[in-house]
Parts: C-alpha cells; structure tokens; sequence
C-alpha cells in the first residue's frame, strides 16, 4: 500500500511518502482462513544517498525483498552506497542513477523472491538534477515487472504518484482511476473507446493548477495535503487503511541538492 509522491516543480523536485506498512496475517478460523491486516507506522520511505546529493527517491508498493529474512528498501542502502563508491563518486545523471538503483534492487529481487509468485513490485520515484540543466527530471522504477526507468513529466512539470492512490486521483483528476473501465463494462465498448472517454473525461474534469508557476514551498504544501488527505478519510473508511503515519518530505533543487524538509525522529517515551 503506501502513498508516493513525486513533485516536478520549477523551482524543485519534491519527494514525500507516508510511513505506514501494511501486513496481512492469515488466522485460521472456523470458517476457513481469514486474513487481518495488521499495519505499523514508522517505515522509512523517503530515501537520500550520501554519495549523490543531487539525487532522491521515494519507494511504495511491496514493503520489503525476501521471505524467510525480509528487508526493507531503506535497509539496503549502505550496499548500494557502497557498490556506486567501488566505480567511483562522480556525480550521475538522474537516469544514470535511476539504472543503477534498478540494477541493484532487481538483483536483490532475483536473489531473495521466489520465482514466479504474484507478488507487487517494489516500485521507486526517482527525482533530482542533472549538472548545469535548469529544471530537474523524475523517473519511476518498477521491481521486477518494469526494471526500466520510464521518466515522468517529461519536458513539463507534474505530479506522480502511486500505492493507494483512488483518493489523490480523484481530487486531481476529478475522477476515480476505475470509473473508465465500469463504464467499459456497463456500456460494452471497445479499449479505444474506453480510452477516448478516460481522455475526455480527464480534459474536462482535472484540477486547474498551473504546475508550472508554484513556487516550491507550494509543491511541498500540495503533495503533503494529498498525503494527509488520504490518511485522514481512511480513517472513516471500510477497507486496507494503507496510507498513515508521518509525512516524509524532501526536495531536491539545482544549487542546494537534497534536504530533508520534514522526517521523522527516533525518540524514547516521554509520557507514562
């Protein structure tokens, strides 16, 4: 589950995820099997790479690569770390550094999952900026089924998000990501005219935010409302409440590379 957020602003790329991670535990009951989801709040999503300042990333999706001894996206970064140190510190693109974090992670797949199994991808927003260009890139990463950066907001700027997203996508883009495909059924057509429609609909009924004028506190401010937006009604709402905890929030900017705007503290009890 989890809520991921990539912001290609002017001024900035903005990172943000939530912190929560979702386990399913099957019980035995009378009636059969039963799954109960149980979910703890204090993952680390938002990930920074002390080699490469001018790189971030966000991950959602699958909460941790093996079975018998799962580890986390985040757990594995000081091999990573130290496989980019081994060929050297200069600085990468951010395609050149998506591919690599592809490669490291779809080896660690290969080695620790099963082979075959229906299991989600652990999936990377990859954000930063390339050495002397004005406006900064955002590529996605999909383990193992999409190895292959696809870059996002390609020459515009834009959000991208993904994980449990039927609640930002209904506020961005006015409608509910099944509606094309319920009305596909309802009214029996064709994929092209399923497509057409979710492009009509999308025109005509997505907000009105000039993406390209807001200046970076408001990227940051509009991807952690549609965070905290998605925590707040699931707390009203039946189903998996995927999406909760801290707000993890990062930028990435052409002179000043990644800073922590806002992340969460390890801390003793301080109430009784």
């Amino acid at each position: 589950m989890s809520l991921g957020i990539a912001f290609k602003g002017q001024e900035g790329i903005v990172l943000a995820a939530d912190s929560r991670v979702t386990l399913n535990f099957k019980e035995l009951a009378d009636a059969g099997k039963i799954i109960i989801p149980s979910t703890y709040d204090n993952a680390i999503k938002l990930l920074e790479f002390q080699n490469q300042k001018y790189v971030g990333a966000v991950t959602y999706g699958i909460g941790a690569i093996g079975q018998k001894e799962p580890r986390t996206a985040h757990s594995f970064l000081p091999e990573f770390e130290n496989e980019l140190q081994q060929k050297g510190n200069e600085r990468l693109s951010v395609e050149e550094f998506a591919k690599k974090l592809s490669q490291f992670f779809f080896k660690q797949w290969e080695a620790c999952m099963p082979k075959g199994a229906k299991i989600p991808d652990l999936i990377f927003l990859v954000g930063g900026y390339d050495q002397d260009e004005p406006y900064g890139r955002d590529f996605q990463i999909a383990i193992p089924s999409q190895p292959d950066p696809i870059e996002q907001n390609k020459n515009q700027f834009g959000i991208t998000w993904g994980g449990q997203l039927e609640y930002t996508t209904r506020l961005i883009k006015g409608m509910d990501p099944a509606l094309p495909s319920l009305v596909q059924k309802y009214l029996n057509l064709t994929d092209e005219q399923k497509n057409a429609l979710e492009s009509l609909l999308e025109r005509n009924l997505s907000i009105k935010i000039p993406y390209q004028f807001l200046p970076l506190q408001d990227c940051v401010n509009l991807s952690t409302f549609l965070i905290r937006t998605t925590i707040e009604i699931q707390t009203w709402t039946l189903g998996i409440r995927g999406v909760g905890g801290a707000i993890d929030v990062g930028t990435v900017t052409r002179t000043e590379g990644f800073k922590i705007v806002q992340k969460k503290k390890i801390v003793g009890q301080t109430t009784f």
